[in-house]
């Protein structure tokens, strides 16, 4: 099940995208203990030990694999019991003597981290495992390899004092199913062993393969094997004719992330952007000081640079692991929800993966319904599923999904099972090249900003906002959530909120077309009958608290109305949500963290 992929690598990262060289900050012991252990069974040519542990609180696994702060995980034996809780959760003939890949987006406790999962890798009968260079693997290159491990905590910040993360990605390179997490949770409280190699520490800073008797290591280049991929899904040759154009400029920002590995050997070596283009491509085990995710707030520079004299004609940025990404024009946001619905209108046209046309499109539920009237003007399937990208893999799986997103920057197809932020990135580019191949030098370009405003145009505008309320008190984050639903529940269709009138409110279920299995409680949903809708969620992504988020939407079909500001536009319902959920009063805030 777990053969990855990628083909053994020779050549050297890129010049230009390599860790930083400073010293690194000293590292509290972290290191698994071994003083009481005695020897299991060996395979060939290698000394297993067997480690006595004894359980942790709070090792359930989420929708984005287990986040917690760096000093929770630096316990004595606290990762050490999480991976190998997940090698008993496993079928044996799912690892024995196979391949898995394993990589991280380069933050701190990262290369630490690699060490023990490699070794207990090898203590539970795992044949190989490919790692990239310094640990360096977006998200998205693990799963085009068909899945391993991802250390990363996605957006959230890196340091000693902040998040870090651990994720498995199953046989088709997507998360690992519920079925398995909870497997994985129930074995963390019964634990009492840690199988583990009596292995020395692999130099991961050197391309090659290091063997171990039966087991082996083999340090590949992160970006070769899923460069190729992306020149089998794009017209690179496209590409590179707006890339190369003296009167088109682009900018894309790394954020100190993964995604600098990848930026100069896919968008300067191989399509010709100019190196300056490429913005903190350096990957820091703290990102910088920075916040790793790509929104209006976090990747302000950027946002300023877009807005600002003589900007350049398109933007772009990733976040930490490399899966969720931002697109901007000059002076001109897009909205994640906008950004699929528009990718998926041009797919066909612009991107040679898609020329017979997409099998079906899919968003997550508080996504924008900017994408179901591209789905019923094409006439293609369209399904609405809960947050977390999971629940896509079914549908990719059945031939049923093509191109999907998610309001919270993450926006993908089915050349992957996970969200792709460079994927974007490239499909953006690969529609502007489209729009302009014709064009010569001097004559005025067709802008993304342009694109967006004749899609809405065609289809209608659908004004959406999201409110971030991070690190709530959870006591009372949780309070106004069952005060909702309470609120749900007494609910008609008929009754009026102002100016609105409500068709239904509900707490949404999913019932996946594919395997039946039923997700509840996904999210609580205010609809109106102009198409308004109003959702409240809490997020699991962080590390700490509660994150409450408020999704706002207006669908308005009248252009003359397209221009105006997103938060003008969705004032009376954003008042309204306030007002609905007594959010001030559950929790004590009086401001959003965010406002995407």
């Amino acid at each position: 099940m777990m053969l990855a992929s990628l083909r053994p690598a020779t050549s050297l990262l890129s010049r230009g995208c390599r860790l930083s060289s400073g010293p690194r900050p000293k590292q509290p012991s972290f290191v698994v203990r071994a003083s009481s252990s005695t020897a299991v069974a060996e395979p060939e040519g290698l000394k297993i030990n067997s480690v006595p542990t004894k359980p942790f609180e709070g090792q359930k696994t989420g929708t984005s694999g287990l986040r917690k702060k760096v000093k929770v995980f630096m316990q004595e034996n606290y990762l050490a019991n999480w991976i190998q809780a997940l090698f008993n959760s496993l079928p044996p003939e799912d690892y024995k003597n196979g391949v898995l890949v394993l990589g991280g987006d380069g933050r701190y406790f990262n290369r630490e981290a690699a060490q023990i999962i490699i070794k207990i890798a090898a203590g539970n009968g795992v044949g190989k495992i490919l790692v990239g260079r310094d640990g360096l693997m977006s998200t998205p290159a693990v799963s085009a390899a068909n899945g391993g491990f991802i250390m990363s905590a996605s957006h959230n910040p890196g340091g000693p004092d902040y998040d870090w993360g651990v994720k498995f990605n199953y046989n088709s390179g997507q998360p690992a199913p519920e079925s398995i997490t909870d497997k994985i949770y129930g074995n963390t409280l019964s634990l009492s062993e840690i199988r583990m190699a009596d292995l020395p520490d692999v130099d991961l800073s050197r391309l090659g393969v290091t063997e171990y008797g039966s087991f082996s290591v083999e340090v590949i280049d992160p970006v070769s094997d899923y460069l190729e991929l992306m020149e089998n899904v794009f017209d690179f040759e496209l590409i590179r004719s707006l890339l190369s154009r003296s009167d088109f400029r682009f900018i894309f920002d790394a954020m100190h992330a993964v995604a600098g590995a990848y930026a100069k050997p896919i968008f300067v070596d191989r399509l010709g952007a100019d190196l300056r283009s490429i913005a903190n491509g350096v990957p820091l085990e703290d990102f910088g000081h920075g916040h790793p995710d790509p929104n209006l707030t976090y990747a302000k520079d950027l946002v300023d640079i877009m807005h600002g004299e003589n900007a350049p004609d398109l933007g772009a940025a990733s976040d930490g692991d490399g899966d969720r990404n931002m697109i901007l024009g000059r002076s001109f946001f897009v909205t994640p929800s906008d950004s699929v619905a528009i990718i998926a209108a041009n797919a066909q046209d612009a991107i040679p993966y898609f020329r017979s046309g997409p099998k079906g499109l899919a968003r997550s539920m508080p996504t924008s319904g900017a994408l179901d009237r591209v789905a019923e003007k094409l006439s293609l399937p369209f399904f609405e599923v809960p947050t977390g990208w999971k629940f896509f893999g079914n549908l990719m799986d059945a031939g049923k999904l093509s191109i999907c997103g998610e309001e919270s920057f993450g926006t993908g197809s089915d050349h992957i099972r996970e969200k792709d932020g460079i994927w974007a990135v490239l499909a953006w580019l690969s529609i502007i090249a489209y729009q302009n191949k014709d064009r010569k030098v001097g004559e005025k370009l067709i802008s993304v900003s342009d694109v967006a405003k004749e899609h809405w145009a065609t289809y209608g505008r659908n004004f959406f906002s999201r409110y971030d309320y991070e690190e709530c008190k959870s006591e009372g984050a949780n309070h106004m959530v069952e005060y909702l639903r309470e609120l749900v529940s007494k609910s008609k269709s008929g009754q009026n909120y102002g100016s609105y009138t409500l068709q239904f409110a509900d707490d949404f279920t999913y019932t996946d077309p594919i395997d039946g299995s039923v997700a509840s409680k996904q999210g609580i949903r205010f609809v109106f009958t102009d198409g308004s809708r109003i959702i409240f969620r809490l997020s699991g992504t962080g590390s700490s608290g509660a994150t409450v988020r408020i999704y706002v939407e207006q669908f308005e079909p009248n252009d003359s109305k397209h221009d105006v500001d997103a938060q003008t536009a969705l004032k009376p319902l954003i008042d309204m949500a306030l007002s609905i959920s007594k959010l001030k009063e559950f929790t004590g805030r009086e401001k959003p963290t965010v406002i995407t």
